[in-house]
């Protein structure tokens, strides 16, 4: 079939805004596009994404920032793209980024129209540029100010940032207990061996450029809201004028008899996550817990260890999360792959040989023979050094925030996964999300609050897991629904599902069905109600995307993971 695409042709050179610094093609015909439409154009061999939205045509960079995603088979809203998969958002005229987890904006191009053609010009000097850092300032001399952020998370890094960003001068200081530069956890259960250099989110080059202090391998263990001063663990006293606290969550230990034995892992950082890996080749493993964690590791392992049983208390996987549809889903993908499964069981005792791991006890009797045993049954607060301060802890010792992210005590605020918050998309409801993204947008809002730029919070959560390389994506809140409706089959392990209470879509999930959750994310982020009249419709049109019909082929150099 012939590329019906006109032939490139470079702008002519009597045009006035011709530059010997810029590579100039026409992508398209003006009629090509529609409003609310986007398309893949390639400059120089260069994939770029061109939009519409009333009447003005833009390009910006293809790629999204965070993993590297094709924008053009994602959502465009007004003036707004969605990532297909994991949501981020960018503004289609300038490329800035407008929702994580993306941390990074697009390059943005110029765009000419002429006798009906469009043409997009492209510095030279920035041709392969992916992405771009938004404008950030430094310290400022003269500014007595600081902000003390206590961890070294999502959180407190765009926190950092986004101070930055609005041009704040005073000190910044992020303190970690880990011996790493923030870096993206969300990849430890998904790619194990993982290099710690891979997945640092800044290099220390940006630290030193911004003048975010970063002090490491350091923890609070008391803080003093009246003196505004935090003691760390080498006896260090620190004051501030503003604090974050996003010191998140530890991994929960089993509590029965063994667990002192060797071979009993926990993933918390890069060196268990290696450990993990190397520990279980080729020997028998099991795995407490059927978290988005735990069953990602098991994902992991196949074909790695020599057995994998996974041992749950529920009767399927994410059972009080995605529901049970999505459980069995998953439960059968793992079970095609020799994962055995015991459930609605529970270990009660942890037997070892000369020190090491054995044999694992379950409650209703059954013996199974281990090497390793890798626990992650859930998560505990890091809050004990707060339990002493006049900072208002939930009763699972979560500290508990208003819509600008705000503790109870002035000047002192509360992100990422520690903090009980205000979800606006559910009418306000209190929750505790241990999203990445969700942290990232907790940082942002702390940061403008702390600066009197007034903003509350209105993300959409939006989450995904990976198993055997196929991607379970999640947004919205659907705690509390009473109904799914379907579309696709879980069978065919091609599905969107529609969480329902009340005759409203509180949330959606998906799997092979893209870009169906981002659109759905981009209805609630607009307030809109999605009916139940809607979700049980033969008519998706609402889910499609607005784009050419002329795509350019995809790039497929890139991977999600």
């Amino acid at each position: 079939m012939a590329d019906s695409r006109p032939p490139r042709e470079e702008l002519p050179d009597s045009d006035p805004e011709d530059s010997s610094e810029e590579l100039t093609e026409v992508v398209c015909l003006e009629s090509d596009l529609k409003d609310g439409q986007m398309m893949e154009v390639e400059v120089g061999n260069h994939s770029v994404l061109l939009t519409r939205s009333e009447g003005r045509y833009s390009a910006i960079g293809h790629q999204c920032t965070h993993y590297g995603a094709p924008l053009s088979k994602g959502f465009i809203s007004g003036n707004t793209v969605r990532c297909p998969w994991h949501g981020a958002c960018f503004n289609i005229h300038t490329g800035d980024l407008e929702e994580y987890p993306g941390m990074d904006c697009l390059p943005c191009h110029k765009v000419k129209i002429q006798n009906k053609k469009v043409y997009v010009s492209i510095n030279k000097k920035t041709l392969r540029q992916e992405k771009r850092v938004k404008s950030m300032g430094a310290l400022v001399p003269g500014v007595n100010q600081t902000v003390l952020l206590l961890g070294g998370g999502a959180a407190s890094l765009i926190c950092a940032e986004t101070l930055r960003q609005e041009h704040f001068g005073g000190r910044i200081i992020m303190v970690t207990r880990d011996e790493l530069l923030p870096y993206d956890k969300t990849r430890l259960s998904k790619v194990m061996n993982v290099q710690s250099d891979s997945i640092l989110l800044r290099r220390m080059e940006f630290y030193h450029q911004y003048d975010i202090e970063l002090w490491l391998r350091k923890e609070a263990v008391s803080l003093d809201t009246d003196k505004k001063t935090v003691t760390f663990d080498d006896g260090l006293v620190q004051s501030y004028d503003q604090l974050l606290i996003s010191t998140g969550c530890r991994a929960k230990a089993l509590d029965v008899p063994g667990t002192k034995l060797d071979n009993i892992k926990m993933l918390e950082t890069p060196e268990d996550a290696r450990q993990i890996h190397a520990a279980c080749l080729g020997h028998n493993v099991a795995l407490v817990g059927t978290s988005f964690v735990g069953m990602e590791v098991a994902s992991y392992l196949i074909n790695k260890a020599s057995s994998i049983t996974v041992i749950g208390s529920s009767e399927l996987p994410y059972q009080n999360t995605l529901g049970r549809e999505v459980g069995k889903v998953t439960m059968t993908m793992l079970s095609e792959k020799n994962v055995k499964f015991y459930m609605n069981d529970n270990v009660t005792e942890i037997k070892g040989v000369d020190g090491k791991v054995k044999e694992v006890v379950l409650k209703s009797g059954k013996v199974i023979p281990v090497d390793v045993l890798i626990v992650c049954i859930g998560i505990k607060a890091n809050s004990e050094f707060l339990r002493s301060s006049k900072i208002q802890l939930d009763p699972k010792n979560f500290v508990t925030v208003d819509k600008h992210m705000r503790t109870n005590i002035p000047s002192v605020y509360c992100g990422g996964d520690l903090a009980t918050f205000p979800l606006a998309m559910a009418k306000n409801r209190m929750v505790n999300i241990g999203h990445w993204q969700m942290a990232q947008a907790h940082g942002r809002i702390a940061a403008l609050n702390m600066l009197d730029k007034q903003t509350e919070l209105n993300s959409v959560p939006f989450y995904w897991t990976v198993l055997l390389g196929k991607t379970i994506r999640y947004a919205g809140y659907g705690e509390g629904y009473t109904d799914i409706v379907i579309k696709g089959r879980f069978e065919d392990k091609k599905f969107l599902g529609l969480y329902m209470k009340n005759d409203e879509v509180l949330a959606a999930v998906s799997l092979n069905y893209d870009p169906a959750v981002s659109a759905v994310a981009e209805r609630f982020a607009a307030g809109k109600v999605i009916t139940r009249e809607e979700a049980e419709s033969d008519d998706l049109s609402w889910l499609q995307v607005p784009r050419s019909t002329r795509s350019a082929p995809l790039n497929t150099s890139s991977l999600e993971c």
